[in-house]
């Protein structure tokens, strides 16, 4: 075939030890490409393999070279499950509750989220803006390409429209790619009723958040204390009449049947999932709802039932990891998560590493990113690391070098001052 007949890239990133694609199966469920390389056209990746093969597929004439270094090349990490957009600070409530000073720290404070609704409906636009463009800048330089945040310390309709906003900017304005997911049923607003305040999401909210587009997603937190399964449905159906895709926090505590739920309306993901049984598990993964797991959130709240991920992998779910980064866990690496999912879950790290970048991207809904292969986004991490191992094992470490966003290539500070 003649040159001028292959697709042309303008971008190949070469010198790797290993390319990893995320795209496998049976022995190899990783896809790993020894020394393989990744061509790329604009903001898409145009093919991936050996030297050799992309070669023979692809004109590589006029291709700008990213040297890898040797190191690793694996997807950018899709976070699935954030709160990043708040106003504050609960750094002394975290320290009391650590240290088992909690109940001494409630008297005179308002604490957990009310607290952050206080301060998020304190703040501006722009403060609300600037404060979590810090935060997912960090998240990216730790390998982080797509970020879902929800709204939820608002819990009024104004104050609510206020976080979606901020999510648009952040979306026009960062590397990153925001999903903005609409949470008004976060909590039950002090002076309300449960019906009082479900009457005003679904007959005030959601009209107002899908008519200005807002939102990709309508989510609610299904538990004792806050949305019962009742009126969960009805918020998620409402969202749903809206165009919002559903999403809900099942199970964080109790199990209330949110995951019977969550399989019945065809939620997009069932995230935290705590006290989900083997039943809700079976049906979650017959209605392919994916299962977010958030295990820097059981670790930052010492939950005294960490989420059974062997059990729903073996169930037969898919299932992906978050960061749930709120002021409650304050946590902006999906590294971090990785080996926290490894040891706590007892999960292998290929099912952690799956977990954190394609496992994420179904649980938005998106198929163009999580993998490395022809056709998907170039959302590309460059790894200084000998394995995919060492990210469950040097714990804190961040091993990123570079990240490519969209066909942009960003170096990072080294890694030793990222450290």
């Amino acid at each position: 075939m003649d040159g001028t007949d292959l697709p042309r890239a303008d971008l190949v990133v070469v010198n790797a030890g290993e390319v990893i694609t995320c795209r496998g199966s049976g022995d190899d469920p990783l896809g790993r490409i020894g020394h393989g390389v990744v061509a790329i056209c604009g903001e898409w990746i145009v093919d991936v393999g050996t030297a050799a093969e992309v070669a023979e597929r692809v004109d590589l004439s006029g291709a700008t070279p990213v040297d890898a270094g040797g190191g690793l090349v694996a997807p950018g990490f899709v976070d699935c499950h954030t709160h990043v957009v708040f106003a504050g600070s609960r750094v002394e409530e975290y320290a009391a509750a650590v240290s088992g000073q909690l109940q001494r720290f409630h008297a005179g404070h308002t604490t957990g989220i009310p607290a952050s609704v206080e301060m998020t409906r304190a703040a501006t636009v722009d403060e609300l803006t600037d404060a979590a463009a810090a935060r997912i800048e960090a998240m990216f330089a730790h390998g982080t390409t797509t970020v879902e945040s929800k709204t939820g310390y608002g819990l009024t309709p104004e104050d609510e429209l206020k976080m979606l906003e901020v999510n648009r900017r952040l979306d026009r304005e960062l590397r990153v790619d925001v999903v903005s997911t609409f949470l008004g049923a976060h909590a039950i607003p002090a002076g309300m009723s449960a019906k009082r305040y479900t009457d005003q999401i679904v007959g005030e909210m959601i009209p107002r958040v899908a008519e200005q587009r807002l939102a990709a997603f309508c989510d609610v937190y299904c538990d004792d204390g806050y949305f019962s399964a009742d009126d969960s449905r009805r918020i998620l159906e409402a969202g749903l009449d809206a165009g919002l895709a559903p999403k809900i926090h099942a199970d964080a505590y109790s199990d209330q049947g949110c995951a019977r739920l969550a399989a019945e309306i065809g939620a997009v993901s069932a995230d935290h999932l705590n006290h989900t049984g083997r039943e809700g598990m079976e049906l979650l993964a017959t209605a392919g709802v994916t299962g977010v797991l958030m295990p820097g959130l059981d670790f930052a709240v010492a939950h005294p039932r960490p989420s059974d991920a062997r059990a729903m992998l073996a169930a037969g779910m898919t299932i992906a990891l978050a960061t749930d980064l709120c002021p409650g866990c304050w946590l902006e690496s999906q590294q971090v998560v990785m080996a926290l999912a490894a040891r706590q879950y007892g999960i292998p790290a290929e099912d952690a590493l799956l977990a954190a970048t394609v496992g994420g991207a179904r649980a938005l809904a998106l198929d163009d990113r999580g993998v490395l292969a022809p056709g998907m986004l170039a959302d590309i991490q460059i790894w200084e690391a000998d394995s995919h191992l060492d990210l469950i094992y040097k714990l804190g470490r961040n091993a990123v070098k570079s990240v490519i966003k969209r066909g942009d290539v960003q170096v990072m500070e080294s890694v030793a001052a990222m450290t």
